[in-house]
């Protein structure tokens, strides 16, 4: 490599901290970068706030004046020890096929695509732009087959890791995952910004900007912050509980379900102290077979696989003859009903019907409650999408700017997964055309467009204005195409009136010819 060519190459490497690049991404990443606005809507904002007395946008005035770096060590290392304890169950838990399968299901309800709709659907008005992000989301980050993944695992922990290789004239060329358990957030710990985010690999001993990661996270529970809050959380007691109650009810099965037998032995007028081993002798006899060795010719005392196990000998005496009586096995070996009770109650924790996870009879439910239940988990989903969205638009950012697109081109774009219950889409439809009945029937004298449009749509004053324009325009285009097509249809009659002219009155080609 040249003298120049490696001046230049340490100068935009985004890997050199010192670097110009790396400078300019970890400036823009250190604040809110979704709330980018114009200048305009900056004085606008700054005077809306002024009017209420608050003294700054970003809240400077409110933090401290000293910064101790030893302030947040204790409160970070109980963190840590917290979060590993909470992975380790959760790695447990997946060994729980319900759990195991509701993790399926929630990565295959985030992750729901067809072939008319798309994994993910991305609005930019810039065609450019747009292409770009498909190639960046379906070809480098290939999330047809890896979202799933991502969203299972950010399901099971709350948090998912991925760390984005990046170069300065590509962007992002792969995006590849870190144990999340080793991961830390480090955030609050600049005193002059607090916004600035930092991310610490400690097996790996490396630090990283918040440019250089995509932290996958759902934010449900403040208790964890800044970690997300896996789905499996509310569960995790009880499914303490429900392991401990099965393991108890296999036991009791083991140990309580076989019939057992009493063995009252007659040892006649032997002497107290040496009935106890007189019973032992019985009971070798019983369990044991002496076998010959024909090598050595020495006894060997071999378990004897026929006999009983585990029974009861007592010793009588008194004109008892020995007899063999049966015991009863356990009677509460068939009652399951408060591993049921747990069952049911680890199905409310995760929120997911108890029909997608079980075929008993028990789980039969109406077609009308099942129906409610889908539309209360799609929403649900749609709630652990937005986490997921989020993410992918910061690396679709991350990869605009190292392309050079500055300002509103950075945001321009919205990205969206597709709705994963048809149900909810269906009600959705027809709340929709309900309202739509309603505002027409009440614009027959009875309130004005602009009422309807404010009372039963939500739409602002300039909202309907815009709306009204675009109506003119659609309304004038479908005129110039009803014009070309009279236009058009005259053509036709006049040309196939010129037909029939030439054929009758002048004989046709031939005859005019002649």
């Amino acid at each position: 490599m040249a003298p120049r060519q490696k001046r230049r190459f340490n100068r935009d490497n985004p890997r050199n901290a010192s670097s110009e690049l790396f400078k300019r991404l970890t400036k823009l990443f250190s604040g809110p970068i979704i709330n980018y606005r114009a200048q305009a809507e900056r004085q606008l904002s700054r005077r809306k706030m002024d009017k209420y007395r608050f003294r700054s946008l970003s809240g400077q005035q409110f933090k401290k004046t000293t910064h101790n770096p030893l302030d947040h060590l204790h409160a970070n290392i109980l963190a840590s020890q917290g979060r590993s304890e909470r992975y380790a169950d959760f790695n447990q838990m997946e060994y729980t096929p319900e759990l195991a399968s509701a993790l399926d299901i929630y990565a295959d309800e985030m992750a729901t695509s067809s072939e008319l709709q798309q994994l993910l659907k991305i609005d930019c008005q810039n065609e450019e732009i747009k292409s770009i992000l498909y190639s960046l989301y379906n070809n480098v980050l290939n999330l047809e087959f890896n979202l799933f993944g991502w969203c299972r695992s950010m399901c099971k922990f709350g948090d998912f890791v991925l760390y984005l290789d990046i170069d300065e004239e590509h962007g992002v060329k792969n995006a590849i995952g870190l144990p999340q358990h080793e991961v830390e957030r480090i955030e609050g710990e600049d005193p002059t910004n607090p916004n600035y985010v930092q991310f610490q690999w400690n097996s790996g001993g490396m630090t990283f900007e918040n440019w250089q990661i995509a932290h996958f996270r759902i934010l449900s529970n403040d208790k964890f912050a800044p970690y997300g809050t896996s789905v499996l959380d509310p569960a995790r007691r009880i499914w303490r509980q429900l392991t401990l109650l099965e393991d108890a009810m296999m036991a009791y099965r083991i140990v309580r379900s076989p019939e057992r037998r009493v063995f009252y032995i007659d040892v006649g007028a032997i002497p107290p102290a040496e009935i106890e081993q007189y019973m032992q002798k019985v009971v070798t006899q019983m369990k044991r077979n002496q076998v010959v060795d024909q090598n050595t010719g020495r006894v060997d005392l071999r378990y004897n696989p026929l006999s009983i196990e585990e029974d009861y000998y007592i010793p009588v005496r008194g004109g008892t003859s020995s007899k063999i009586e049966t015991l009863a096995g356990g009677t509460y070996t068939g009652d399951v009903d408060d591993v049921k009770y747990l069952r049911d109650k680890m199905f409310s924790a995760i929120k997911i019907p108890a029909a997608y996870l079980s075929n008993s009879a028990e789980t039969e439910e109406d077609k009308t409650t099942l129906a409610q239940k889908d539309i209360r988990f799609a929403r649900t989903i749609q709630r652990l999408q937005r986490s997921v969205v989020t993410e992918l638009e910061k690396i679709g950012i991350i990869h605009l700017y190292l392309l050079g697109y500055r300002t509103k081109d950075l945001i321009s774009f919205k990205l969206s997964l597709n709705n994963p219950s048809k149900i909810a889409a269906m009600q959705e439809l027809e709340h929709w055309k309900l309202k739509f009945d309603i505002a027409a029937s009440a614009t027959e004298g009875y309130f004005s467009r602009q009422w309807v449009a404010r009372s039963i749509f939500n739409l602002s004053d300039e909202e309907f204005l815009r709306n009204q324009r675009e109506m003119y325009y659609d309304r004038k285009f479908d005129a110039s195409l009803e014009a070309a097509a009279a236009a058009a249809v005259e053509a036709q009659e006049a040309a196939a009136g010129a037909g029939e002219l030439g054929g009758e009155e002048f004989g046709g080609e031939e005859e005019l010819g002649g």
